[in-house]
């Protein structure tokens, strides 16, 4: 049966025990509308939430996810960042290295 067909069913189905539980609990026309509203959007909400699980657990089961292959794609990933990140401190050694010296000729030109 599809979701949507079960949406249907599930809520003709809570209209109906809405509007027996209306005819046996109040005595007026405001309280049957209000039992009948009140149960069929309670069936109809409640019908949602079980299409939800099902869904969740059906495709769930049928979905693979690989891995393998994505930790060997983060260990590269990883390991370029190290290389990156050692690349950069090189630089900035070297930077400060030249701004150290630049102030050095400039005291001794001083």
């Amino acid at each position: 049966m599809l979701g949507e067909n079960f949406v249907y069913f599930f809520t003709v189905q809570g209209f109906f025990i809405g509007i027996v539980f209306g005819i046996l609990k109040s005595f007026n026309a405001e309280g049957l509308l209000v039992y009948t509203s009140l149960i069929t959007g309670f069936f109809y909400l409640f019908s949602h939430i079980i299409i939800a699980f099902y869904y969740r657990t059906t495709i769930a089961k049928n979905y693979f996810f690989p891995k393998e292959s994505h930790e060997k794609r983060l260990d590269q990933f990883v390991i370029e960042i190290n290389k990156r990140e050692k690349l950069i401190d090189s630089a900035i050694k070297i930077t400060d290295a030249a701004i150290k010296a630049n102030a050095r000729d400039v005291e001794v030109q001083a």
